[in-house]
């Protein structure tokens, strides 16, 4: 969401950041509806006012006996009723018609955050070691169905497309994945587990703007709650409509759960193996600060998720997204992508995004500093560390052997009992 008043003082600058996100020019039809609702706020006002002036005459003049000056201001009374209500109305119309159009219009990017159309004009931040030698190296489709431990057209029959089913050592290897995430997330980086709720209201997915723009891609159930896309939305809602003391923060929060995505965007992408599933688990982390804050654990949220991947010891490059390829949310997104051997390139694993005040002024979360009276809007950040299946993809690809093994990471084998190999 976005502060009228803000774009009120500088709609130059509000256009020009939409515009990089490739937005036509927003602000003057939202400085004309501003203006309308102000105008009906006013006169409203003023109804309100000369009402309550006049019925204190019409006391004073029935005091007085004066019934023909009681009558006319009765009269007036009467015609002030019908401009109330009028002009109430226009302010509920015109007031929702704007926050409609401001809660659909996306984060305003960051100031060092590159210029770009797509993922063309991303930038490579750094790497982290050397893609695995593998010969003629097999995907993860072929290799799990050749261990007979990963079997799509049986949850074809179970649940249509864009599910698997995991057994034997592939489904203990993805548990073990998201146990060793979850300890290097809160043993050694210091985020809280919480075990957050999966169903959640229209207004927490609002407050995380999945809500209204992208309800497409969620799940819905018949009683109107929707099942998470991330745990981010439940994670992040635990403060809506708090006041938060500025000597609590940073909170810093993980989950691990399942999360659902319709995908409804992504026809024919990815249609092959667990890359883009409906169904899949991740491990989430979300801070919430005080704005001066927000930058510094950017940096340090990103740091968290890579540590998982060299954990791992797998090959990733981190990358800066450009305004054209960034989510609705961020301000500035990184993000964390893993070396495939059988597509030969790297792809993302983990999102890494600074939201600044934007999802606490949906949810109306607020910090005070000690002794103040006054408040200010938090920031929020969110990151993937990480997303569990393509880490397991990752893992089965890069350690597969020329038999169709697959080598379990010396950092999960106390996870699988000891085991070195799946195979």
């Amino acid at each position: 969401m976005h502060d009228i008043k803000a774009i009120r003082d500088n709609p130059e600058a509000y256009d020009k950041a939409w515009g990089s996100k490739g937005l036509s020019p927003q602000t003057p039809a939202i400085l004309a509806l501003d203006a309308e609702l102000r105008a009906a706020q006013t006169a409203l006002q003023a109804a309100q006012s000369r009402r309550n002036d006049a019925s204190k005459l019409i006391g004073m003049a029935k005091a007085k006996k004066d019934e023909a000056q009681a009558a006319e201001l009765m009269a007036e009374v009467d015609q002030l009723k019908g401009v109330i209500a009028e002009q109430t109305e226009l302010e509920r119309t015109v007031g929702e018609r704007l926050k409609d159009i401001l809660a659909a219009l996306p984060n305003l990017p960051a100031d060092d955050v590159p210029l770009g159309e797509d993922e063309s004009g991303n930038e490579e931040v750094r790497r982290w070691g050397e893609p695995f030698a593998i010969a003629a190296p097999k995907d993860h489709v072929d290799l799990g169905s050749a261990l007979g431990l990963m079997d799509f057209e049986a949850a074809a029959r179970i649940s249509g497309a864009r599910f698997v089913v995991l057994k034997g050592g592939l489904a203990r290897l993805e548990r073990a994945l998201g146990q060793f995430m979850l300890d290097i997330q809160t043993q050694e980086h210091g985020y809280t587990e919480v075990s957050p709720p999966l169903l959640v209201r229209d207004e927490a997915v609002f407050g995380t703007a999945q809500l209204p723009k992208f309800a497409e891609d969620l799940f819905q159930t018949t009683d109107g709650r929707w099942l998470i896309p991330t745990a981010e939305v439940s994670l992040t809602n635990l403060v809506r409509e708090q006041i938060l003391e500025e000597g609590e923060l940073p909170l810093r929060l993980t989950a691990l759960t399942h999360c659902f995505r319709s995908e409804a965007g992504a026809s024919g992408r990815d249609t092959r193996g667990m890359i883009r599933q409906h169904q899949f688990q991740k491990v989430e982390m979300v801070s919430i600060t005080a704005p001066e804050q927000s930058e510094e654990e950017h940096e340090r949220m990103v740091q968290c998720a890579e540590a998982i991947l060299k954990g791992l010891e797998l090959p990733f490059r981190t990358v800066k997204l450009c305004t054209g390829d960034m989510g609705f949310s961020a301000r500035r997104t990184y993000d964390l992508e893993v070396w495939l051997p059988s597509q030969a390139t790297y792809r993302e694993i983990s999102s890494c995004s600074n939201c600044g005040d934007f999802q606490a002024r949906r949810m109306d979360a607020r910090v005070r500093k000690a002794g103040e009276k006054g408040t200010r809007f938090v920031h929020t950040l969110n990151g993937s560390g990480l997303a569990v299946g393509r880490t397991l993809v990752a893992v089965i690809e890069n350690y597969q052997d020329e038999n169709g093994r697959i080598a379990i990471p010396q950092t999960l084998q106390p996870y699988m009992g000891g085991l070195t190999h799946i195979g």
